[in-house]
């Protein structure tokens, strides 16, 4: 049904506001880390920066800040790595076997995944402890790794339904085994959906704060969000700094998901549409 111009114009109108809603903080941290200490400081508060780069020095250089973006590239790559060799095989199975209670065991999934994360907090620390894995990147991988699996394995499920089971007939006539099969035909098909597993996974490792806080003591260990989070001052907090310092931080991942953004969706929209 074709929409009036009101119609038009209030649903333009609105998905304006929404949008500058949730830019203006990031404008605001964008401006804020480009400010003097003078500027950021005044009152009332100065609209435009004067182009200062000075808190990205004093981010990258006073607060080791790259030091911490080593630390999360390395737990990021490692969980995103790990899931994904974990969950595809997973996801395959549930997508072609003709398993009894499927859907139980992929809602299952999910209802694991929505568990709050101070409530698994207490048994995570003590089995960690008992590891030795405290103030380690791979003690805090396992956490990531079990809570971004249940996200993956249904992504890639779903994406996997969507695939004819033909395919891998016609493989299997050409002398290909199942794992063959899975990798030279499947795996090159679906890589929408594995794209948009490891994007997700990478970005919630990127991002998460709370084991990361929990796990990791030691600021030689720490990943981007506690780095940024425990920035310190002389006398008053470094906004200038943190602003900055999560510019860096969300940069890449803007940059990523803008280029990307057709192979998520296509991911994401796996099985929403029958024909």
């Amino acid at each position: 049904m074709r929409k009036t111009f009101p119609e038009r114009t209030a649903l333009i109108t609105g998905m304006l506001l929404a949008v500058l809603g949730s830019l203006l903080p990031c404008l605001w941290f964008v401006l804020t880390s480009l400010k003097s200490q003078i500027q950021v400081e005044a009152i009332p508060p100065h609209w435009w920066p004067d182009g200062s780069l000075a808190f990205y020095r004093s981010a990258l250089i006073d607060h080791q800040l790259l030091n911490y973006v080593w630390n999360s590239a390395i737990v990021a790559s490692s969980t995103t790595a790990i899931a994904l060799v974990i969950a595809t095989p997973a996801a395959y199975a549930l997508a072609r076997l003709r398993l009894t209670g499927t859907p139980w065991i992929l809602g299952g999934l999910l209802c694991v995944a929505m568990f709050p994360h101070i409530v698994i907090a207490g048994p995570v620390w003590q089995i960690l402890e008992r590891l030795g894995g405290l103030n380690t990147h791979w003690g805090l991988v396992l956490p990531y790794v079990a809570l971004t699996l249940p996200l993956a394995v249904w992504i890639l499920a779903t994406f996997f339904k969507e695939l004819p089971p033909e395919l891998e007939e016609a493989a299997r006539i050409d002398g290909c085994t199942a794992w063959q099969a899975l990798y030279k035909v499947i795996l090159p098909l679906a890589a929408p959906g594995l794209f948009t597993a490891a994007i997700l996974t990478f970005i919630y490792a990127w991002n998460e704060f709370f084991f990361a806080l929990l796990i990791l003591t030691d600021p030689a260990q720490q990943t981007l969000p506690v780095g940024i989070a425990l920035f310190q001052g002389e006398f008053t907090m470094p906004w200038g700094e943190i602003a900055a310092a999560s510019v860096i931080a969300t940069t890449p991942l803007i940059i990523v998901v803008l280029l990307c953004q057709r192979g998520i969706i296509s991911g994401l929209s796996a099985g929403a549409v029958k024909e």
